[in-house]
């Protein structure tokens, strides 16, 4: 690992650090869970917290891989954050819980998609909104048909399925 070195007036990167700190909490409190389940593994040795252990330990791993990557990170600063784009998806996620169970499942995740469009530039809400209901009743039909999982019906998926 190279290091901060004073004398080049390049930092490390703080981000990474936060980054780092979010993974690291996350893997001790998956390690500390997984180790708190009884392990009764049985034949095959491996019980219910196994995964929660690997996981953990994989967090913790990554949050030292972050540690090194900031030390050593040679990018140009980060450009400018835009908040714009994230408030579309934002309000569009709002959007789709709000209005899920009064309009169903098609139209407000066809909202959700027309809104995340509109964040990533594509603010033509006439063609994006269709689309978005068309695709959200592929997967409704796929959940309600083949898979026979129920997901919030509305006018459309009643008219459609017969909810």
């Amino acid at each position: 690992m190279t290091g901060f070195t004073p004398g080049t007036g390049r930092r490390p990167d703080g981000a990474a650090f936060i980054i780092a700190a979010c993974l690291a909490a996350l893997g001790l409190l998956l390690l500390r869970e997984g180790f708190a389940i009884p392990d009764k593994g049985g034949y095959a040795g491996v019980g219910s917290g196994g995964m929660p252990k690997v996981i953990g330990a994989g967090l913790i791993g990554l949050a030292l891989w972050h540690v090194a990557a900031a030390f050593r990170s040679r990018e140009p600063s980060r450009p400018r954050q835009q908040p714009v784009p994230l408030m579309w998806i934002i309000g569009g996620l709002a959007l789709q819980l709000i209005l899920l169970k009064p309009l169903g499942f098609s139209v407000a995740s066809g909202l959700l998609f027309a809104c995340t469009a509109a964040g990533f530039g594509k603010r033509n809400l006439w063609l994006t909104l269709p689309v978005g209901v068309a695709f959200a009743l592929g997967v409704y039909g796929v959940f309600d048909r083949l898979l026979q999982l129920n997901l919030p019906a509305g006018w459309i998926e009643t008219l459609i399925f017969g909810g």
